[in-house]
């Protein structure tokens, strides 16, 4: 037989585009629109109900930047349509090409009920079903003009990403508003024979399944008179019946269909734009989930959930419905879908507390899974953060998209740093907007990595970021491809289920040891400097606001301000959100994190300030406030006294220019560029930095990534540079221990003043920069003189060990990466530490000298200056704190970093306050005190052990203990867990390397 398959393909696509799919709506009349453009912010339903539109005519433009219009569409169903089903079709203007980026409506009733979102790919909204002649039509459109940020040309600056730049001009032009006869026979025949010419696609040309399909297809078409489509569809889809009806081989894929519109919290658009998102979201779900029995959406971010509830309450009550019938299923058990590199330990645990604790509190849903299909990589102390909040699953897609290697598994077991592991899925779908398209599902058979001896993944299905979230035709698809020969068998089903059938499956599955490192997006760590200084501030001030208002609790009685603490830590997490802290998204989101943050502190250290009165009582005697968790010049941890300050620092004059810092532990010698040769280790006797280098060098690299402008970093970046060596002024500072220095480059200018002070073993390094660049990367240099194949960066509950030199792709990928306080380096018997209180992108290098040493240098980021999504990123003025620790260990580095972190707070007082925790082991570190959330009056104590090796400790409570239990990080006991052993106030506690626990101790 002749080879006609390219004819027939050919075919195919012609009388699928020119005539089924126009057939599905056969008959059409116009509807009145008439439209009302809200001022300035969205106005609440039903304000916008009431309000007085004026007509409009389809055609017209509409729509400012960020405006909300609320359309009113009215008609009459004709006599001639009784008994059929009638639509409204209603085009805002949509590219169907971009669901989720651009305009976007919620459609009501007149009485205010919601009906379902307005979408690219989900323009309708049945009528009836039947349709009774005459009836009239009246339906409300909230329209939202968000505007299309990603333009033409992706990556392109534009002002559009904030309100005060983007002008008023309209966006779209409305289209379609038309009441229509929908002809499902028609609509039905479209899906058999999109899923069909899409399945015959991914099969083998010499395969007999394929020219099967072929032929049946070939007699469908025949079968159909193109200048009747609607009368001789149902013949067509009998011609189809055959092939559509043969099962799959025992051995095919299967899938797990979980309907999902993964909807960024903020990304480009802002958080008040998310939470109509949601709203639109849900009712279409909703509405689908009451079409099709089969169907399953599942939704994450307890914090949308929480919007619904407060700001869409119509939808909520409809939510609720469907979550007590488990068909919409609460996902994930985090506040966000939170970056896991940046946020510290306490915030990485409290997104899962506060996740978990709504998805219980509100359905009484424990949820098993992490849920971050699009989280930038992760960190490697997060598989015991999981497990020590009840759950035991992780689900991602991000990684898919690193750009050198091919991660080697689909499901596996991810071990983290202390030797936790959880079973963990990539879907091999490679999208978590998948459509049900044949080429995804046969990709994901394709790519599935552990076949042999699973057969088994995920495929998220739904548009996303507004895009609306499945569809009635992915369902159909789905019904279609439950059991269809050629194809992987897919089911709706929740994720939870299919984990347990993951695990059941392969319950040998391989194992992932460290940080699952996503290689893109490195940038990420270091954009958007003023977002990420508020977060490391908002952390450390939430400790802080905790440990002195449970100490003063305890003490005089002073009330634990648990609704104000819940309420700011939401917020917190909320902005750890994965393009907020990453600094991702449109200068409107910035700007208002800025402000957020800004506020936050306020209100922090009024509560901190409140506690710390309460506490020191009347008196002039000086206190110190210690709340790092390790004592300090003779402050204890957690405690308050007054400080023992010992030894002084002399400033001499260097020869040559410059100036020698010497406090008798450190001898710093910062020269007339204001850069620093020579820092001295006198205990030690050896020199810190390297011969021929000099540390606090700032360098700035051109930085134009190949797209993924604020997200990417790309490695030849390194491959050009300026080191800052002019310096305007460097003077000695009015206190014989600084040294301030002053240099200008380009459009901008960097102040610094260099410290040792008297008794410490640190240079400190305030430099406060006012950046005006345009694409550069500014990074500050710490040269070492060190042999260091591996070093050290904190993550949560300990650190992660990274090596220096690039031996395999994997290792040269790794090129920037990220650190919590600190980042330590050593070789046997000395080591350094560099430490920071803002940034968390670095880098670290090795080279071999002429001399034969080994130089490790040690690079901070500080400032990126991309033009995508926020045209003026990081344009202004920064501050940030480093210190140089010579001779640390890797307890010393840890302990350096809080410090920088919760600098001293004096205040004087009635006399000294004893520690509520005290901890008689350095490397066990208490990360929260608190009283109990469920407010009994619990103390709540979480430590872990921080030096990588075994600990004993003793926890001593400043207060009479009846009763100590192990708890997870919701403060629920933990089955099979033995209590500590309680001797009076103390508590012997052992800990393997980076353990992490809670402690629940009930006052007597």
């Amino acid at each position: 037989m002749h080879d006609d398959r390219h004819l027939v393909e050919a075919r195919l696509k012609r009388v699928l585009d020119e005539r089924v799919r126009p057939a599905v709506y056969p008959r059409s009349v116009p509807l009145e629109v008439a439209v009302w453009h809200a001022p300035g912010e969205p106005v609440p339903v039903a304000e916008g109900l009431a309000a007085r539109p004026e007509p409009v005519a389809v055609g017209a433009r509409w729509g400012a930047p960020w405006g909300t219009s609320w359309f009113r569409v009215t008609g009459t169903v004709p006599e001639a349509w009784a008994g059929r089903t009638v639509e409204a079709l209603l085009d805002l203007g949509f590219d169907e090409n971009m669901p989720g980026f651009q305009c976007e409506g919620l459609v009501y009733r007149p009485d205010g009920t919601p009906v379902k979102g307005l979408n690219p790919r989900n323009q309708w909204v049945r009528i009836a079903a039947p349709a009774e002649g005459g009836e009239r039509v009246r339906l409300h459109i909230e329209a939202a003009s968000n505007p299309v940020v990603f333009g033409p040309r992706p990556f392109a600056p534009t002002p559009l990403g904030d309100p005060e730049t983007a002008g008023d001009a309209p966006q779209y032009t409305l289209g379609r508003m038309d009441l229509a006869v929908f002809d499902e026979t028609v609509w039905r025949l479209v899906l058999d024979l999109e899923v069909l010419g899409e399945l015959m696609a991914e099969l083998p040309v010499g395969g007999e399944r394929r020219w099967e399909i072929l032929r049946a297809v070939d007699r469908a078409l025949d079968a159909l008179d193109l200048q009747d489509v609607n009368a001789t569809a149902a013949g067509a889809r009998s011609a189809l019946a055959g092939v559509l009806s043969a099962p799959a081989v025992p051995s095919a894929h299967r899938i797990s269909a979980v309907g999902h519109a993964h909807i960024d919290s903020a990304w480009l658009w802002p958080l008040r734009e998310t939470v109509r998102k949601v709203a639109r979201t849900a009712a279409s779900m909703t509405a689908l989930i009451e079409e099709e029995p089969e169907f399953v959406f599942a939704m994450s971010q307890a914090q949308q959930w929480a919007w619904l509830r407060d700001h869409r309450p119509e939808v909520w009550t409809r939510v609720k419905r469907a979550v007590a019938e488990g068909r919409f299923v609460p996902a994930g058990g985090m506040w966000v879908e939170s970056d896991t590199n940046m946020p510290g330990s306490e915030a990485m645990a409290r997104q899962f507390v506060h996740g978990k604790r709504f998805f219980l509190d509100e359905f009484g849903v424990e949820n098993e899974e992490a849920w971050l299909p699009d989280t930038f990589g992760f960190a490697a102390g997060l598989p015991q953060i999981i497990k020590a909040a009840g759950s035991k699953y992780l689900l991602t897609q991000k990684i898919s998209w690193s750009q050198t290697n091919t991660f080697p598994h689909h499901t596996f077991r991810w071990e983290g740093i202390d030797g936790t592991r959880v079973l963990t899925h990539f879907p091999p779908v490679d999208t978590y907007n998948c459509a049900m398209h044949g080429a995804e599902l046969a990709h994901a058979v394709r790519a599935f990595r552990d076949k042999g001896r699973a057969r088994h993944s995920l495929a998220p299905t739904g548009w996303g970021d507004g895009g609306g979230g499945t569809t009635r035709e992915m369902v159909a698809k789905a019904a279609r491809l439950r059991d269809l020969e050629g194809s992987a068998r897919v089911t709706w089903e929740t994720p939870r289920a299919f984990f347990e059938q993951a695990a059941a499956e392969y319950p040998e599955a391989p194992v992932w040891v460290g940080e699952l490192y996503l290689e893109l997006h490195r940038a990420t760590l270091t954009s958007q400097a003023g977002t990420k200084r508020g977060n490391r501030r908002s952390e450390h001030l939430l400790r802080e606001a905790e440990l002195w208002a449970a100490t003063a609790a305890v003490r005089t009685g002073f009330r634990y301000p648990y609704e104000e603490l819940d309420r700011i830590w939401k917020t917190v997490l909320l902005h750890q959100f994965h393009d907020i802290l990453p600094g991702s998204s449109i200068a409107w989101v910035h700007r208002e994190a800025r402000a957020t943050y800004a506020r936050l502190a306020g209100e922090l250290e009024a509560i901190i300030d409140a506690a710390q009165r309460a506490l020191a009582g009347d008196g002039d005697r000086e206190l110190v406030f210690n709340a790092a968790p390790h004592a300090r010049a003779g402050v204890p941890a957690g405690g308050a006294r007054t400080p023992v300050r010992e030894g002084r620092t002399r400033r001499t004059e260097r020869p040559g220019g410059g100036h020698v810092l010497d406090n008798g532990l450190l001898r710093v010698e910062i020269d007339d560029r204001g850069l620093v040769p020579s820092v001295y280790d006198l205990g030690a006797d050896r020199e810190t930095v390297a011969p021929g280098g000099t540390a606090n060098l700032l360098q700035v690299h051109p930085d134009l990534p190949n797209k993924w402008d604020a997200w990417d970093v790309d490695a030849f970046y390194r491959n050009t540079g300026t080191d800052l060596t002019a310096a305007e002024s460097v003077t000695a500072g009015p206190d014989g221990a600084s040294v301030r220095v002053v240099r200008a480059f380009g459009a901008s200018r960097v102040t610094q003043v260099l410290t040792l002070a008297p008794g410490e073993r640190r240079l400190l390094i305030d430099t406060e920069v006012d950046w005006h660049e345009r694409e550069k990367f500014l990074k500050l240099a710490f040269p070492l003189d060190l042999h260091a194949e591996r070093y050290a960066s904190e993550t949560q509950f300990g650190h992660v060990h990274r090596p220096t030199h690039t031996n395999t792709s994997w290792e040269a990928a790794r090129f920037e990466a990220c650190n919590h306080r600190f980042v330590h380096a050593e070789e046997p018997g000395w080591g350094a530490a560099v430490v920071n209180d803002a940034t968390y992108g670095h880098d670290v290098t090795r080279t071999v000298r002429a001399d034969g040493g080994t130089t490790t240098t040690v690079r901070a980021s500080l400032l990126r200056a991309p033009r995508f999504p926020d045209p003026e990123t990081d344009q202004g003025v920064h501050r940030f704190r480093h210190a140089l620790v010579p001779g640390a260990s890797i307890g010393d580095a840890v302990r350096e970093g809080w410090r920088i972190n919760l600098p001293e707070r004096a205040r004087a007082g009635a006399g000294e306050v004893a520690p509520l925790i005290a901890v008689d082991d350095d490397a066990v570190v208490v990360t929260a005190v608190k009283l109990a959330d469920d407010g009994s009056g619990d103390v709540v104590v979480r430590c872990h052990e921080a030096h990588g090796g075994r600990a004993r400790a003793t926890l001593t409570a400043g207060f009479a203990v009846a009763g100590v239990t192990v708890t997870d990080l919701l403060e629920r006991p933990l089955d099979g867990e033995p209590a500590p052993v309680l001797d009076g106030d103390r508590i012997a506690v052992r800990l393997r390397p980076f353990q992490l626990r809670t402690l629940r101790l009930r006052r007597a």
